[in-house]
């Protein structure tokens, strides 16, 4: 009887004693994930490796155009782990890395403005971040250490159909670059002891550097469609349709313009979808609340002291490499002002506000496209319609799965503000608690007043953006008017916020300068 390779069971260790499985991964004894039998060290070490060969052979060959048969390319390399002429030695036991399309990917990755030092750096440089909150699918996900990428493994069938997609998705990225749909990277496979691992690289949704308050995966439908009681005791759970209609029955208010992109990016992404059969996939929506962060913040000061506070701009993540890739710039949506200060600008979210007035950003994608309307979901909608209603359940023929689908983001999830309002810079709310907290502490007795004449009585002249001109003449005795609160336009808004922010930084310096804590 032949014994087992040692090297292939180093990779892909064979334990009948898994904890827990769902699909492929399961977790070991010693309490690290699995992916049919492999641990998820000895994966990533892999998935680095391959890729590192497989983008630097690429760059020697000469850029050209992408022809019909680049999209059924498939490149190999043998990764023996005493090293070759090719390969370097490691540690992970002999694999084989497949890469599929690597053109075509190229010429993708060219089009998201990725060079490819900076593709190898994020995946490459640092060891990859494993995602603790992977869903149902039983696959992994793992994300690059600067967040801008997500590796999903995936199955046959998926990558399989993601191969046949290809051609139709490179016509439709020449055509429209802004779009809600996955941003694929690069399709890769490794290959040992007759076990394949395919994996997908695609563009990060939600970044971790920017806290989610709320997480939903939507998909149209309420059959089912509410977080377990499981899901529900994680630190962030993804709620479910039926959470949101009950969490949220107003929907998230956008402005005017934003809203008409948004409507606009979901109905041409849902006719693509319909044309290629798929169904059953959702919209991401990740909320991140700016006032509720901002009250923890100010707590965090108030508790901390000054010494330990981080004003709003300290708090900004990295630019991203990626063109097109957050949420603003997937709806056609312009971006503010460069000179702008505020955070939103940075953070790439939506601008929304909920029902209470409070300011959101919002972080949405369509994930799970790769399923297709095959023999299996024509029995499966067969059997729950009836068992059920045929038009709640999730599972559908894609053209009324794709009505169903943008008629619920674009009625219910996302709503038309009733007139548009400006989202006031996050460092506008934390400049007054931080003043407050200075006043109590270091007895810095500032009259409302003062301050008022001081920060405000030069923006209320601003008329049209002129701070040439004197402040507007109130109206006289007897003459009634709609409204005596003054008319903030968003240059006196810009002006205010980077006048507040040079006085918090001075407050900061000066306390620190005379050894305040």
């Amino acid at each position: 009887m032949r014994k087992p390779d040692t090297a292939c069971m180093f990779l892909f260790p064979i334990n009948f004693s898994m904890k827990k499985t769902i699909g492929h991964r399961g977790v070991d004894p010693t309490g690290e994930t699995t992916y049919k039998k492999t641990t998820s060290s000895a994966l990533k070490g892999a998935i680095q490796l391959g890729i590192t060969h497989t983008v630097g052979s690429l760059s020697q060959k000469a850029e050209r155009d992408v022809l019909m048969q680049d999209f059924y390319v498939v490149e190999s390399i043998f990764f023996p782990s005493e090293g070759s002429n090719l390969t370097p030695a490691h540690h992970h036991g002999d694999f084989r890395f497949k890469t599929y399309a690597p053109i075509a990917f190229r010429y993708f990755r060219e089009l998201f403005g990725i060079r490819p030092d900076d593709y190898l750096y994020s995946l490459c440089n640092d060891p990859l971040i494993e995602l603790s909150n992977s869903g149902a699918s039983g696959s992994i996900f793992y994300v690059s250490s600067d967040d801008e990428f997500i590796i999903k493994t995936v199955q046959h069938k998926e990558a399989e159909f993601l191969q046949k997609l290809l051609p139709g998705y490179f016509m439709n990225l020449n055509q429209n670059k802004r779009t809600l749909l996955p941003k694929f990277y690069g399709l890769y496979c490794v290959q040992s002891g007759g076990k394949n691992i395919r994996i997908v690289v695609m563009n990060n949704l939600l970044p971790r550097s920017v806290p989610m308050h709320l997480k939903y995966d939507l998909k149209g439908s309420t059959y089912k469609r509410r977080a377990s009681p499981k899901e529900r005791e994680k630190g962030v759970p993804t709620y479910k349709d039926l959470d949101f209609i009950q969490d949220m029955p107003e929907g998230i208010q956008l402005e005017p313009d934003n809203y008409n992109a948004l409507s606009k990016t979901i109905q041409r992404d849902c006719l693509l979808l319909q044309s290629f059969k798929i169904m059953d996939y959702s919209l991401l929506v990740g909320i991140h609340n700016v006032d509720q962060a901002c009250r923890e913040r100010v707590g965090t000061v108030e508790s901390k002291g000054a010494e330990g506070a981080v004003t709003p701009d300290q708090r900004r993540p990295q630019a991203q490499k990626a063109l097109y890739s957050t949420a603003m710039e997937s709806i056609q949506g312009e971006a503010r002002g460069k000179g702008t200060l505020d955070s939103e600008d940075q953070w790439g979210g939506i601008p929304a506000r909920n029902s209470k007035g409070e300011r959101l950003l919002v972080y949405i994608g369509i994930i799970d496209i790769l399923q297709s309307y095959r023999f299996i979901k024509k029995l499966e909608h067969s059997w729950k319609a009836l068992v059920h209603d045929g038009d709640t359940v999730s599972v559908h023929r894609p053209g009324f799965y794709a009505e169903r689908f943008q008629r619920f983001m674009c009625n219910t999830v996302f709503r038309k503000a009733c007139k548009a309002s400006y989202f006031i810079p996050v460092s506008f709310i934390c400049f007054f608690s931080t003043v407050r907290y200075c006043c109590r502490t270091y007895l810095f007795i500032f009259p409302l007043k003062i301050l008022t004449v001081v920060f405000l009585c030069p923006c209320l002249g601003m008329q049209s953006g002129r701070p040439d001109l004197l402040p507007r003449t109130p109206p006289l005795a007897g003459v009634s008017t709609e409204t005596n609160l003054p008319n903030f336009s968003a240059p006196s808004i810009r002006y205010i916020h980077t006048i507040l922010c040079h006085f918090i930084t001075s407050i900061y310096s000066g306390m620190k300068k005379f050894g305040h804590p």
